[in-house]
């Protein structure tokens, strides 16, 4: 019995007590018993986290907080500028991440505006596209006029043709510059069969349009001629009727816009530049195809070809500029509308030759090209009361010496004078010694001179006559009268008070020579006698 009253052994309340710390219940006793025991502390199990048994209770462990607090805040301060930097380096880091994205993303966008997908690969020419090329040089001759701009060459020997042709009529313009144009740079008026120009070695390089209405003087035929290949790739353009569909051989190549229109980019490998579709091709012709850009209608837009001796040629068309254009006198001057004469028309005729011997005479001023060799220019006077002409005449390509020239009657005699200086009016009074007759390099001038004597005798002009055309001549309205005669066809400019004002004769070359005509006193022109 004693022994179940004893009170519980110190183990036994220890274990009590244990029980009630670890669920938060700290009886009076203990906390008294705490003051006199030390706190015995764990070892940390991890780093910044502390662990205490504290015999004391909740005081000691909330300062035992406090402490490790402190401890903390001390470190984060002695951090704090190690810290910063640290961000700062992240802030430039992101900065330039987002700077390389965005630059990323605009080249993305750029590509994908410019990207285009690869169209479908070369293909042989369907029958559409081979009857749309035999149709093409057809439909360049309805549609009458187109612009051009012609690149043939490159680098420092390109040159530039810029200007119009009339295919109906048979006639180019153009402009000639570029680094490669050398003596041919002025401008060119050409036919099918015969090219003129006006040399402009002054003119700048770059290549311009030429004006709407030419100068009247300074045409010549060329003796440089690089110019007639390409002159035959322009007209070879087009012809009054179509081509055969067989003769067109080539593919596919590619489709395009030109001026706002899709265009088809065909290559043909047979016929050569410049030649009819339907020829058999030579040995130049060999690996050179021509391509060839056309709309679905079949309008030429641009020609791609390598001409030989040449090189690679681009023709280009503007077929929105499309001026009525005017040839030169030297290429015939204007087309007509040929036509009987009409009553006034046959008075006026009429009484030419009248009108001439009342008048005179008259000086003269002559622009004959001969050939690409020869070109005459002259000036002087002649009378229709004697029935002579004396003129100074120089030749153009050769030494710029000048020949003096006299008609009288079916005479003509020459003298090589000394004397330079272009077509200056002859010496008076005229040379009394050193005439001589013969062939000469000016003699191309004297079916022109002879009409023009001829025109004043009483039995009146040969062949039957017909109005070509009306046109203006030093500001006189004329009548432009065509005869046809044994040489071709003579063409007499007469003005409504029915004077003689100018004579047009075609030369060997298919170039007109004029021969204009001021009415007035002219000196002596038969020499005087030789002194004995």
């Amino acid at each position: 019995m004693e022994s179940s009253s004893q009170p519980p052994s110190d183990s036994r309340r220890r274990r009590a007590v244990n029980r009630r710390h670890r669920a938060g219940i700290v009886p009076p006793a203990v906390l008294k018993l705490a003051v006199a025991e030390p706190a015995t502390r764990l070892p940390e199990s991890r780093p910044g986290v502390r662990r205490a048994v504290v015999p004391g209770g909740l005081l000691d462990l909330a300062a035992g907080n406090r402490a490790e607090e402190e401890d903390l805040a001390g470190s984060a301060t002695a951090a704090d500028g190690p810290r910063r930097d640290g961000n700062r380096r992240r802030r430039l880091t992101l900065t330039g991440l987002v700077l390389t994205a965005v630059l990323s993303a605009v080249m993305l966008v750029a590509t994908l505006v410019n990207w285009a997908p690869d169209g479908p690969p070369p293909r042989e020419l369907t029958t559409g596209e081979r009857e749309r090329l035999a149709a093409m040089r057809v439909t360049n001759y309805r549609e009458l006029r187109a612009g051009l701009h012609v690149t043939a060459g490159s680098g420092a020997t390109r040159t530039d043709l810029l200007g119009w042709v009339d295919w109906a009529r048979g006639l180019a313009y153009l402009d000639v510059g570029g680094p490669g144009a050398g003596a041919s740079r002025g401008l060119a008026q050409a036919t099918p069969t015969v090219l003129v120009v006006r040399p402009d070695p002054a003119a700048v390089p770059t290549p311009a349009m030429p004006p709407l209405v030419p100068p009247a003087d300074g045409w010549r035929l060329p003796a440089d001629r690089r110019l007639d290949p390409l002159l035959g790739l322009i007209f070879a353009l087009a012809a009054d009727r179509p081509d055969e569909v067989d003769g067109w051989l080539g593919r596919w190549v590619d489709r395009e816009h030109l001026s706002g229109e899709p265009v088809d980019v065909l290559e043909i490998s047979t016929p050569g530049p410049g030649a009819s579709p339907t020829r058999t091709p030579t040995a130049s012709d060999a690996g050179t195809p021509t391509r060839y850009w056309l709309d679905p209608a079949g309008r030429l837009h641009r020609v791609q070809a390598d001409v030989a001796g040449v090189g690679p040629v681009t023709v280009a068309l503007n077929r929105a500029d499309r001026p009525t254009l005017r040839p030169v006198e030297a290429l015939g001057g204007r087309p007509g509308l040929p036509r009987a004469l009409t009553a006034a028309e046959r008075d006026r005729w009429r009484r030419l030759p009248a009108r001439l011997r009342s008048a005179g005479g008259a000086t003269v001023a002559l622009t004959v090209p001969v050939s690409a060799a020869t070109n005459l220019r002259g000036s002087g006077w002649l009378s229709w009361t004697s029935g002579t002409a004396y003129l100074g005449v120089t030749d153009l390509d050769a030494d710029g010496r000048r020949t003096l020239v006299r008609h009288h009657g079916r005479k003509i005699t020459r003298i090589d004078d000394a004397t330079t200086g272009g077509a200056a009016r002859p010496p008076l009074p005229p040379p009394t010694a050193g005439w001589r007759a013969g062939p000469h390099r000016t003699e191309a001038l004297d079916p022109l001179v002879a009409a023009a004597l001829r025109a004043a005798q009483r039995s009146g002009v040969p062949g039957s006559a017909q109005r070509v055309r009306g046109d203006t001549l030093t500001g006189s309205t004329v009548d432009v009268v065509q005869v046809d005669t044994a040489r071709g066809p003579l063409r007499y400019w007469v003005d409504r008070d029915g004077m003689l004002r100018r004579l047009e004769l075609p030369t060997r070359a298919g170039a007109w020579a004029q021969l204009d005509l001021t009415p007035g006193r002219v000196p002596r022109l038969t020499p005087p006698p030789a002194k004995r």
